[in-house]
């Protein structure tokens, strides 16, 4: 008995918090899971779901304060276009296949990326963010990682992995509750895409 009084409670403390969110936030959650589920299926309407749901988070991320966040949703939804032109015209106007970088090249600009970090974490400190530091590096990584799923670029996932376990920890200390259960989310499909794009690109070299 007590066990189904302790279940029901926290299904009740669920619904709850599902009906304390904004429906935009809901329409963002979804459409960001459309999004990653078609990316890790190498489908191209991935973007058309990538730009509605950056779209929406540019201004739940303002509202909380997470300006270096709003700033990179900006960046999002014009790499969603970039994104959908790149992998349908992008190499040499053919779809465009899975790639390696070589391991100096992630050194290089994970260095670069990392020296960027305190700059916007200063700067968007001064403008009254929270937790601008963390903010800064999930938003600086995301930055390149964004690049790489524009060019196919296989090793992007170990990145979104780390971008996306910091994530949870800061949305939820914002109370987006939603948004750091979609990040908790991203977390098992980065999983799923990594292994995923490992086969295709293995059956590429293969192919090759």
């Amino acid at each position: 008995m007590e066990t189904c009084l302790r279940m029901h409670d926290i299904w009740t403390d669920i619904l709850t918090a599902w009906q304390a969110q904004s429906m935009l936030e809901v329409v963002a959650v979804l459409a960001a899971i459309a999004y990653l589920v078609l990316a890790i299926r190498e489908n191209i309407w991935c973007w058309l779901f990538a730009f509605i749901s950056t779209a929406i988070y540019i201004y739940l991320f303002h509202q909380v304060s997470l300006l270096s966040e709003s700033l990179l949703n900006v960046y999002y939804l014009l790499m969603a276009v970039y994104g959908w032109y790149q992998w349908r015209f992008g190499d040499h106007h053919h779809e465009r296949q899975i790639i390696s970088w070589p391991m100096k090249k992630h050194l290089a600009l994970i260095v670069i990326t990392a020296g960027m970090v305190p700059i916007l974490g200063y700067l968007t400190s001064q403008l009254g963010a929270s937790m601008p530091y963390l903010d800064a590096f999930t938003t600086c990584f995301a930055v390149l990682a964004t690049v790489m799923v524009a060019h196919k670029v296989l090793e992007n996932w170990y990145y979104w992995l780390i971008i996306n376990l910091t994530s949870v920890y800061l949305f939820a200390a914002k109370s987006l509750s939603l948004t750091a259960a979609l990040f908790a989310l991203y977390v098992v499909l980065t999983v799923v895409g990594l292994i995923n794009w490992n086969r295709h690109y293995d059956r590429q070299q293969r192919l090759a």
